[in-house]
């Protein structure tokens, strides 16, 4: 009792002399709750709730919105009120002539400008068209390009690749889950082989105790020399030994999993949760879900969108470089709203533009380059389209071998316990030594020890295989009570 009130004493003293991010894990630890089994599912529900990683990646919507608000601002409707007036010198007197344009415009997608309005004349001026009451007029314009920029012009490729950047922001989500949820099974599996070699660490201790404790009262009643005393504590102290670095290798696995478990921007530390049973390998027909597989990760795999949907970016993008190849022929009828043009009368401008490089150079160059880009993406694609095969072989053969190794070691440590066995049996009788009998234990503790990791290995695998299909791109799904060995 006294040494768990030093113990509290000391952490508080700790919590004290903390940093704010230290505090809040060791309060963590001070707070415990009744032990209780830590589950992958709640592992991936924090990852899903809480991470940060995550989250700041769902704040591509956002940005995606922005984007799409800012393109869809070059086509909005503006209302303009311009009023002009300036001095002029006619009929060897001087005037003060202007006008005031009250008018709506706007910019359409195809790339057709127009406006409409209402002009009032200031002071001693005559509208050439459309006149109204002497000095006011209708404002009616339109600009047509009928070459270059119609339909297809660099700001509605603006408005188009907005449109597609929820799809993007969507797509990238999916691609940090994916990588979160595989980075947090296989810590949680990391955690779990810690905890089960730790327990398994803790029973070889107990045994090596009790035996000491057995042949210190054998030695005490004459039965066994004071040598066998002196070995079984050697092997006590080397069974501490290890229980120790196990304990330090839990410490180690639970603080890398407490950063896939957050709550309210605070991170928990596991260390009042208990390690579940592996789960019994339930293994598919190699080829079958090798198959299945692939085609699951080329319909899902973010890797694979991400790289069509930038192709479909540039295609976009080489629409309009082949479109600026062409001369620019535009046609104009508006309004003239020059204010030296006043001497002349308000009136209406009509106009045909036309213009052409010689050489195109730099819509050659623009549309050589988006080429060269599109031919980039493509081999992007193929290369993409076989990584993400090769990843699903890669994961179906870790969990083939893992599953051949669980086979395999689950013999090994059946031999190496019949040996155990054996030899203790040999001990009672006086037909081996102390030593025999400890080598024969490390022998089936180190068989467990294989069995524990490559159990941890196949379900790491499964976790790999869920990644590479892409089974993870819209998060977990609740998982049905499993079996457990």
């Amino acid at each position: 009792m006294r040494g768990k009130q030093i113990a509290v004493v000391g952490a508080l003293i700790l919590f004290t002399a903390a940093p704010l991010w230290a505090k809040e894990i060791l309060q963590m630890s001070l707070n415990k709750t009744p032990t209780s089994i830590l589950t992958l599912q709640s592992v991936l529900k924090r990852v899903e709730e809480g991470h940060p990683l995550l989250r700041g990646s769902q704040t591509e919507k956002m940005v995606a919105s922005g984007k799409l608000l800012k393109a869809l601002g070059q086509f909005e409707p503006t209302f303009v009120n311009d009023f002009e007036l300036e001095r002029l010198a006619k009929d060897d007197r001087t005037k003060s002539v202007g006008f005031n344009d009250t008018f709506v415009e706007m910019l359409h997608p195809w790339g057709i400008r127009g406006f409409a309005g209402f002009r009032t004349g200031i002071g001693d001026v005559k509208p050439a068209d459309l006149g109204i009451n002497d000095s006011n007029q209708p404002l009616l314009g339109i600009a047509i390009p009928l070459l270059r920029g119609l339909m297809t012009n660099r700001a509605s490729a603006k408005l188009k690749k907005s449109s597609l950047a929820e799809k993007q922001a969507n797509l990238q989500i999916q691609q940090a889950r994916q990588d979160l949820y595989l980075g947090a099974a296989r810590q949680y599996w990391n955690w779990v082989a810690a905890w089960k070699l730790m327990d398994l660490q803790k029973n070889a201790v107990a045994v090596a105790q009790e035996r000491l404790v057995q042949l210190t009262k054998q030695v005490e009643a004459g039965a066994r020399a004071k040598f066998d005393i002196v070995e079984a504590n050697q092997e006590v102290q080397r069974r501490r030994d290890k229980l120790i670095k196990t304990r330090r290798k839990v410490d180690e696995e639970q603080f890398k999993l407490a950063l896939f478990l957050w709550e309210n921007d605070n991170l928990i530390v596991p260390d009042n949760y208990k390690a579940p049973l592996f789960p019994l390998t339930q293994l598919d027909n190699s080829l079958t879900a090798l198959e299945r597989g692939k085609r699951r990760a080329v319909t899902l795999r973010p890797e694979l969108h991400l790289v069509s949907l930038e192709a479909e970016f540039n295609h976009i993008d080489l629409e309009v470089a082949e479109n600026n190849l062409l001369p620019d022929l535009s046609v104009e009828v508006e309004p003239s709203r020059k204010p030296d043009e006043f001497v002349l009368g308000l009136g209406y401008r009509f106009g045909v533009k036309f213009s052409m490089p010689f050489f195109q150079r730099g819509a050659r160059g623009d549309l050589l380059k988006k080429r060269g880009k599109a031919q980039r993406l493509r081999l992007l694609q193929r290369y993409r389209l076989k990584q993400v095969t090769m990843d699903v072989a890669n994961a179906t053969s870790a969990v083939m071998r893992a599953d051949e190794r669980i086979k395999v070691l689950q013999k090994s440590l059946e031999f190496a316990q019949k040996l155990e066995k054996g030899e203790r049996t040999r001990l009672k009788l006086g037909a081996t030594t102390l030593l025999i009998v400890n080598l024969r234990e490390r022998n089936v503790l180190k068989a467990a020890e294989g069995l524990i990791t490559v159990k941890a290995d196949y379900q790491k695998a499964l976790a790999l295989y869920k990644w590479s299909t892409g089974e993870w791109v819209n998060g977990s799904s609740p998982i049905d009570d499993q079996r457990r060995q």
